[in-house]
């Protein structure tokens, strides 16, 4: 595991400064809320990037096995693609949906304050087949551990600011294809030309000019993803001795 930054010793305070003065923290270096007031401590914001296929979904995963699932909630930046319900559908194929416009970044912001505020929200469901919003929602609570994951979450400023560790999933870019060709056909219905197409005109020139250097802001980079295990390991870790 590697990385520029990385989150400090338990205790000491994270990269958002989470923690308080050493005087807030109880013996064991985690807030003391008979000292620190009687509000409950901030949630911890975990932002996991990469790119399409990198494998994010399994850190995830493993991060939400290691911890007891009721502590952790989970916020999906893909979740939040802007609806084009009123474009045409042979339009809506035809959007770049690997640049950070086409995402509603200023409604996932919104929501993640929400939920650090300790207000549950309701997050948008979003069908990929059609490249528009359903009706549908999810609703997510605050918990102790919040996950925000997306390819482009740590190369959104506004993002970043919210997040006490920020991960990057490091998988090669052959392997990160072939995952995305296999998911494109198997679960939204795609034709292998289109996969193709889209990779080569849209998803590796975005990877290159946005996820890519978005690594340079992580906190911890997990070279091949989800097969990583000592690197998972030592994540889970580290965030169960912070919450």
């Amino acid at each position: 595991m590697t990385g520029g930054k990385r989150a400090g010793p338990a205790g000491t305070g994270d990269p958002a400064g989470r923690v308080g003065p050493a005087e807030h923290l109880d013996p064991s270096g985690k807030p003391d809320p008979r000292k620190a007031g009687a509000s409950p401590p901030r949630p911890l914001v975990v932002g996991v990037a990469g790119g399409s296929g990198s494998g994010k979904t399994t850190v995830v995963r493993e991060i939400l096995h290691g911890l007891c699932p009721d502590r952790v909630s989970v916020v999906h930046h893909d979740a939040y693609y802007r609806d084009y319900a009123h474009l045409p559908q042979d339009v809506r194929a035809t959007i770049n949906f690997d640049h950070p416009d086409s995402l509603e970044t200023e409604l996932l912001e919104s929501h993640l304050r929400t939920l650090l505020a300790g207000e549950a929200i309701q997050m948008p469901v979003y069908d990929f087949t059609t490249h528009t919003r359903t009706a549908q929602t999810v609703p997510v609570r605050p918990t102790e551990v919040m996950i925000v994951d997306g390819i482009l979450v740590l190369a959104e400023p506004s993002l970043r600011k919210l997040m006490d560790i920020r991960i990057f999933v490091d998988t090669d870019a052959d392997l990160r294809f072939i995952r995305r060709l296999d998911r494109d056909i198997r679960e939204r219905g795609r034709s292998l030309e289109s996969v193709v197409q889209q990779y080569l005109e849209s998803v590796r020139p975005m990877h290159m000019d946005f996820v890519e250097p978005s690594k340079r802001w992580a906190d911890v980079i997990i070279p091949v993803g989800g097969e990583n295990r000592v690197a998972i390991d030592m994540v889970v870790a580290k965030l169960a001795s912070i919450v």
